[in-house]
């Protein structure tokens, strides 16, 4: 059997509970880009990707697009986010970032960046 990359059920129980106690401004992505929203484009919320637990997945666009609150702004938090990325696009795996502050305060902007990004 070969390795499992995606949502390996040892991380279900964790995906579960990040869903559940989402903060506000993925919870607010979230009611805009499921259920098809942009583009009919089925994006996946919490979705595991190797060792990494994603904010929201598009299987179609090799897309991940993760919301970064005050904790991402240290040093730590920042090598983290890079090394994140870095494996991601090892996988051929795309990645957009957005801040809590720019999902709450310029949604239309976000969704139309992703909406570019989902042309391409």
């Amino acid at each position: 059997m070969g390795v499992i990359l995606f949502n390996k059920p040892t991380t279900l129980l964790k995906r579960r509970s990040l869903r559940k106690t989402s903060p506000e401004p993925e919870n607010r992505l979230w009611y805009y880009i499921r259920n098809k929203n942009i583009k009919n484009t089925k994006f996946r919320r919490q979705y595991a990707i190797g060792p990494y637990i994603t904010d929201f997945y598009c299987v179609e666009l090799k897309l991940v697009i993760e919301i970064d609150g005050d904790s991402h702004f240290t040093d730590e938090a920042q090598a983290y986010d890079k090394e994140r990325t870095e494996y991601f696009n090892e996988c051929e795996i795309r990645v957009l970032r957005f801040t809590n502050t720019e999902v709450m305060k310029n949604i239309n902007e976000v969704l139309e960046r992703i909406s570019e990004v989902t042309n391409t």
